[in-house]
């Protein structure tokens, strides 16, 4: 069986949908005319615009998107990428405040928004199938590890990507990144100038430049404060509650004497409370306790933490807008916003936001 759409006109209207050739003619252009206006082209007079945008009014003409993505190249989509397993990824605050500052950023376009959790090397070799076949015009990548093999990935298909901080001093790919160095050095400078003098950190995972950043900071905090910076303080973790809690007991066992902890994270934070309360230790009183992330876990915390804030929203938010700039063309508009801009390319800026510290009772 065939169906037809019948069109019929009513006082010289058209009913249904109206057709790119309609609007052509009550505007008296052509059709490539009407799509370089609807495009958004420069290439068109300011006359034929105008009666091109008054012939769509008056037509309630509505473009075909799938037919503009088509010709131009496009799906409308990107995919934020988080190479994190899932138990993290809804454990973290961190990405959920990431998640909506990019939806926020992307509110006002006509872009979809696609979830891509590659926790494993399963899900990574999905997701490089999923890329290779373009179905998304961009990449937003969070959490990169140095020796992470997406980045490559993107770069050999040729897919605009920005990242949410950088692998390392040297990154070449666009980035967003928080202050984490002096973040950390301003929590650490905090505690020594609280007199704490036996202070150690939680560190998150190493293989992330913002966790080595942090614990940079932290030992140049207790350089300058004229403190020993001595290697048994200072306690690797994972960014997790339980390796906050491990961390927190290898401190305990390794300088029971200390009188502070700087953990690179809330929720690291949170676990290391819980030991600190378990061992019989008062929060601040014995032990000055400070995280990093200023997320809702450091405001519901008893005591509440002080903890260092990094714009995790105005990242997401400038993540977007740096890769719709790049998807368009306009990158070289970028850098124009808060934060500073490090060395690199036009096309690939890389904006570090400030942190700040917030001070609560724990500290």
């Amino acid at each position: 069986m065939v169906s037809r759409t019948i069109r019929t006109q009513h006082g010289g209207r058209a009913t249904g949908r109206p057709t790119l050739e309609e609007v052509a003619a009550r505007a008296g252009v052509g059709r490539g005319t009407v799509s370089r206006v609807i495009n958004g082209s420069p290439r068109v007079s300011e006359s034929a615009r105008v009666a091109v945008q008054a012939a769509v009014a008056e037509l309630g003409y509505v473009p075909n998107r799938a037919a503009r993505a088509l010709a131009a190249n496009r799906t409308d989509a990107i995919a934020l990428v988080v190479p994190d397993p899932e138990d993290r990824f809804f454990a973290e605050p961190y990405f959920s405040e990431i998640v909506r500052g990019v939806g926020a950023a992307l509110a006002e376009t006509d872009m979809q928004l696609l979830l891509t959790l590659a926790g494993g090397d399963r899900e990574r070799r999905r997701l490089a199938n999923y890329l290779a076949a373009h179905r998304v015009d961009g990449v937003l990548l969070v959490s990169v590890r140095a020796d992470d093999p997406i980045p490559d990935l993107l770069e050999e298909l040729a897919v605009p990507v920005v990242i949410s901080g950088r692998r390392s001093g040297d990154e070449t790919l666009a980035a967003v990144d928080a202050d984490n160095y002096a973040g950390a050095f301003g929590a650490v400078a905090h505690l020594a100038a609280r007199g704490r003098s036996r202070i150690g950190t939680i560190t998150g995972r190493l293989d992330i430049y913002g966790a080595q950043c942090r614990l940079a900071g932290y030992r140049a905090a207790l350089d300058a404060a004229g403190l020993d910076p001595a290697p048994g303080l200072i306690a690797p973790a994972d960014f997790t509650e339980e390796g906050g809690r491990r961390a927190m007991r290898e401190l305990l066992a390794r300088c029971p004497g200390l009188d502070a902890v700087f953990a690179a994270s809330d929720v690291m934070a949170a676990g290391a409370r819980q030991v600190l309360r378990g061992a019989g230790r008062r929060i601040p009183d014995d032990v000055a306790l400070v995280g990093f992330d200023d997320s809702a876990v450091a405001r519901h915390m008893d005591p509440a933490l002080t903890s260092v804030r990094q714009p995790i929203g105005e990242m997401g938010r400038t993540m977007a807008r740096m890769l719709l700039q790049e998807i368009t063309g306009e990158s070289d508009r970028v850098g124009a916003g808060p934060g500073r801009s490090l060395a690199g390319s036009a096309r690939r800026p890389q904006i570090v936001l400030p942190t700040e510290l917030v001070i609560r009772e724990s500290s």
